[in-house]
Order: C-alpha cells, then sequence, then structure tokens
C-alpha cells in the first residue's frame, strides 16, 4: 500500500523547469481549470519563459470567461467555442454534464446542469458566441470541432452543425479556428473542405498521424504539439512532428490536462511548456533555441496578435 506522501506527491505539481531562452507561447489553455489565480499562473510560466497564453473556452460560460480575462491580461488571448461535445448536450440535454469530457484533448466546464433546449437552445448558444468572436482581445473561435469517443451517433449531427457554424463565425470575423478533433480524422477534414477552411486553422492537440500531417501541411494548417507526445505510447504523434513543416507547428499544454512526462498524472500548466519544448526538439533533431524561436512567431502568425 503506497505511502500518505507518495499518493500526495503524484497529486503535487510538477516543479519549475529550467527556463527556455527563447520566449514561447502556450497556444492552448484552460486557466479556468487550473487551481490558483491567473495572476500566479501568468507570472509562474513568465519566469521559465512561457510569456503568452491562448484561454479556450468550450462553452458559454467559459467562452465570456476567456474574454474577460483576455481583456484585463496582456498576456493572455481568448479563444471562444462550444465543445463538440457542448453542442449535443446543449440540443439533446444531458443534465448530469456526462458529455462533456473531463479530460485529454477536451476541455471541461465548471458549469452545472442544463436544461435541454433543442435547436433553438443551440443557436442562441451559437449567437453568444459569434458576438464575443468579435471582440478585439478574441483571437480564435474554438475549440470547436468533431469529438467521435465522447460523443454517440445521436450527437454528431448537432456537433456537425456546430463546427460548420463555428468555420462561418471564423471567417467572417477573420478569427484563428481552433480545431478539437478526437477519433473524427476524416469527417473533421471533410466538413473543412466542404465549407472552406479560415485562412489560419490550429488543429489543437494534434492527435493524427505522419500521413494525416502530410495533409494537414499541404492544407497550411497549424499542428499544436501537447504533452502527450512524451507519452511512451504516442510515437505515431512523434511520427507526425517529425514530418510537419516547422513553419506550422505550435506548442501548448492543453492544462490541466495531457501533463508532460514523466510528470503524467499530476496537474499541467502552463509553466511546463519547457518540459515538452525540449521532447518536441528532440524528435525533430533542432536546438530548444531554434523550434522556440519558431513556435514564437508561428504562434503569433496563427492568432494574429
Amino acid at each position: 500500500m503506497p505511502s500518505a506522501s507518495s499518493a500526495s506527491d503524484k497529486n503535487a505539481a510538477p516543479p519549475l523547469p529550467e527556463p527556455l531562452r527563447v520566449p514561447v507561447a502556450d497556444s492552448h489553455t484552460h486557466l479556468d481549470m487550473q487551481s490558483g489565480t491567473v495572476e500566479d499562473a501568468l507570472a509562474k510560466a513568465a519566469s521559465v519563459g512561457v510569456t503568452t497564453v491562448v484561454q479556450v473556452g468550450c462553452d458559454v460560460k467559459g467562452s465570456r470567461w476567456a474574454a474577460e480575462t483576455a481583456a484585463t491580461h496582456d498576456a493572455v488571448h481568448a479563444s471562444v467555442a462550444l465543445h463538440p461535445n457542448e453542442a449535443p448536450r446543449i440540443v439533446l440535454g444531458d443534465p448530469g454534464g456526462t458529455s462533456q469530457p473531463p479530460g485529454a484533448g477536451g476541455g471541461g466546464s465548471r458549469q452545472g446542469a442544463r436544461v435541454p433546449g433543442g435547436d433553438a437552445a443551440l443557436d442562441e448558444a451559437l449567437a453568444e458566441i459569434d458576438r464575443l468572436a468579435a471582440l478585439p482581445h478574441v483571437k480564435g473561435v474554438g475549440e470547436t470541432g468533431l469529438d467521435h469517443f465522447r460523443t454517440g451517433p445521436e450527437g454528431k449531427e448537432a456537433q456537425e452543425r456546430s463546427f460548420r457554424a463555428h468555420i462561418e463565425i471564423a471567417k467572417r470575423h477573420g478569427k484563428a479556428l481552433v480545431i478539437h478533433d478526437r477519433d473524427a480524422h476524416a469527417d473533421v477534414l471533410r466538413v473543412l473542405a466542404e465549407e472552406g477552411a479560415p485562412e489560419r486553422t490550429v488543429f489543437h492537440c494534434y492527435s493524427g498521424d505522419a500521413e494525416m500531417a502530410e495533409v494537414c501541411a499541404r492544407a497550411g494548417y497549424f499542428m499544436s504539439f501537447a504533452g502527450n507526445m512524451t507519452f511512451k505510447n504516442a510515437q505515431p504523434l512523434r511520427d507526425a512532428l517529425a514530418v510537419a513543416p516547422l513553419e506550422l507547428v505550435l506548442v501548448e499544454t492543453d492544462a490541466p490536462f495531457l501533463t508532460p512526462a514523466p510528470y503524467r498524472g499530476r496537474p499541467n500548466a502552463p509553466y511546463l511548456i519547457p518540459v515538452t519544448v525540449r521532447a518536441m526538439a528532440a524528435v525533430r533533431g533542432i536546438d530548444e533555441d531554434t523550434l522556440a524561436t519558431s513556435i514564437s512567431a508561428n504562434t503569433a502568425r496563427a492568432f494574429d496578435y
């Protein structure tokens, strides 16, 4: 039986990594789901060379919070959306909130139970995302996309309708499109092709293989890699990173999820970006300064800041 101290160590925040010499941005994080204050999180991140974060909303409440936080913190940019699993939750109703994933690449929400409202409720929520997307400190529309892992066939229609609406919103406002793609590669690429992708499209927590990375590269889509690329079973992600054009590569935490090795299972936060950057540099066979310089420029270009 593990001791109380070893159990608590597994839940403790990982230590500060050695600072990056070239500052970078965390292209996708959920500060509202992390412990502590926004100010503390930003200060801790800045101390190791993570000077900018993109705060991502997953529902109306979280998107409003993202926009408000970006408006009051120069180091924060916002992205607003209904998560792919939020759309069917609105349309079909999910009083327990079970379709909103509290993990890997999914984000989540502190929002409580809701009353199902059908298509009209989805339209109302999308209208609020549209309103928020027009704000100058909102730089992205997402995370949106498709999730076939947590939403079954009964929710796919609502997911796809929501995804198409987000694409239109992103294009109309000239904002980056931030995509959540879980077990839905072919359908995500199909919808993007059918609707016409925005000028700047980011695959958050890139989850495809090397072949898909080549497809994304031809389309000019950014690929953002998270801490799961360090996991032992993540060779397909490392293979994808190896072939992705350097000018299309971003880094993210998706915190508090997907904490990189050797801290997997402990709370993630933007200050751990250097751990993933160094692992990515090793895969690419380049020094971390070169990779960080590219990531910094790429993120600013992707989110137009």
